[in-house]
């Protein structure tokens, strides 16, 4: 399966199985040298990207980096540049990203401000990074005011999603990562939910229709970056549910997983939609219906919302002091709520309870 991102270089996220072998065919000609991103927690999945690149005869450089969110940070990154000026790349060479969405983000953020921009391949091992992270060009690390705050838009020249390698992911992992894919569905491809409603096993574990729940959210995804690269309009839809899901993730000083916070931050997106009179309450009790299906949080309270006020101004969706929100005004009808009033925030929060 193969999805085009029509961007001003297009390029593949090739979908499947038995694909790690084909990375070095993704190296440009005149690469040398690919600097392998990644935590050491899959030496196997790395050993056999090494092997396809140095096939290629390319060769290639360790770079080891911490797990989880730990790696996004600007010691990591300037490490990372210091050893790609230690070994010379040059704007020929290339990085490659081996692992869950944190490796992807870091990867391309080193590879976007060496020299200027050099290419980079991303291979994720997780979920969330095949249907988020490892497509569209966002790249980035954390700082201490918030998530993501610094960062680049920087296209990959591909992305290879092995679905093999998901056999080996943790439960928790796997339905953290569908929370993404749960996103796609409400915001544009009802056939999503159709599925998980179907089959609620398919957020947790590897199962015939994995291929299909990623290759929808990955060509919704590719569709929106395609028409909308900066986010300057359409691609802010993707932030549904990220809100309040950055703002409980930096709270939670990042030990909750991405897709479990997102989870919270749909089902406040779609109270603050339904006490608009945007949505229904059938559509609101569906997102709790299908996100507790998938053995994700649909509730919370283990913050002040004054405490994550303040983290969601700091928000990149946020224009000056006015909070935007992507809520939805019908099933894949997603639109933005423009400066709620305090009142309305407290009520929806209160409703998490």
């Amino acid at each position: 399966m193969t999805v085009r991102v029509r961007v001003g270089t297009a390029y593949d996220v090739l979908i499947g199985h038995d694909l790690l072998d084909s990375v070095g065919d993704l190296v440009p000609p005149a690469a040398t040298r690919a600097l392998v991103v990644h935590t050491g927690r899959l030496p196997a999945v790395v050993s056999v990207v090494r092997e396809s690149l140095q096939a290629k005869g390319v060769r290639v450089v360790d770079g080891l980096v911490p797990d989880a969110e730990a790696a996004k940070t600007i010691e990591v990154a300037a490490g990372l540049w210091g050893l790609l000026g230690s070994e010379s790349f040059t704007r020929t060479d290339v990085v490659v990203g081996v692992g869950g969405g944190t490796v992807t983000d870091l990867a391309g953020w080193v590879a976007a401000a060496w020299l200027r921009g050099v290419g980079f391949i991303n291979v994720p091992t997780t979920v969330l990074a095949m249907v988020d992270a490892a497509v569209g060009g966002k790249t980035g690390i954390n700082t201490a005011e918030g998530k993501n705050l610094v960062g680049a838009f920087h296209e990959p020249l591909g992305v290879i999603c092995d679905l093999d390698v998901l056999a080996g992911l943790p439960g928790a992992d796997f339905a953290a990562g569908m929370a993404e894919v749960i996103k796609a569905g409400f915001i544009d491809d009802p056939r999503i939910l159709e599925i998980l409603e179907t089959d609620p096993a398919a957020a947790r574990q590897v199962g015939p229709h994995t291929l299909e729940l990623i290759e929808r959210a990955v060509a919704m995804k590719g569709r929106v970056v395609s028409a909308d690269l900066r986010e300057a309009g359409l691609r802010e839809i993707l932030n549904y549910g990220h809100t309040l899901g950055h703002a409980i993730e930096q709270h939670s000083a990042y030990t909750m997983r991405h897709g479990e916070a997102v989870a919270i931050g749909m089902v406040f997106a779609a109270e603050l939609a339904h006490r608009s009179g945007l949505i229904d309450a059938a559509l609101l009790q569906r997102h709790r219906d299908i996100l507790t299906a998938a053995g994700l949080p649909t509730r919370y309270a283990d913050a002040p919302l004054d405490d994550l006020l303040v983290a969601m101004g700091r928000d990149k969706k946020t224009r000056g002091s006015t909070l935007r929100f992507v809520v939805l005004e019908g099933l894949a009808a997603p639109t933005r709520l423009v400066g709620p009033s305090e009142d309305l925030l407290r009520a929806a929060y209160a409703a998490l309870a």
